[in-house]
């Protein structure tokens, strides 16, 4: 499906600013962001700043300190949003990321989703 990096997608779009969009955290690295169509109360995504088409590039071709703090963007988006261990206000969340076109993937990006708010079902149900 997607086997060349497209510098027009929706998420460099909003790397380089084109689009705005409700920032939670950034870093040098790393950008976390709401989703625009929620799946559940709390909907955020975590994007390199790299250009990586999914977690398998993003993980063969990172650096450690690209790897690093998207990490801590993750980690800094769960206490401001008051999903993490720390946070007294929700009692989990779902991390996800789709990759390819049998893994659901939209945007030739890599992403994840943080998804709570609320008690989730089971992983699949297809």
């Amino acid at each position: 499906m997607f086997k060349e990096y497209n510098q027009n997608n929706v998420f460099a779009k909003i790397i380089r600013k084109e689009i705005s969009t409700q920032i939670i955290y950034e870093n040098n690295h790393a950008l976390a962001f709401y989703d625009i169509a929620p799946q559940t109360p709390i909907h955020i995504l975590v994007i390199p700043k790299g250009y990586y088409i999914d977690v398998e590039d993003f993980c063969a071709n990172s650096t450690p300190q690209e790897a690093y703090e998207f990490n801590q963007c993750v980690m800094e988006s769960l206490k401001i949003i008051k999903l993490s261990r720390d946070g007294d206000t929700y009692s989990g969340f779902r991390v996800i990321s789709n990759a390819r076109e049998d893994g659901g993937q939209e945007v030739p990006h890599y992403h994840i989703h943080i998804l709570g708010g609320k008690r989730l079902s089971k992983m699949l149900n297809d």
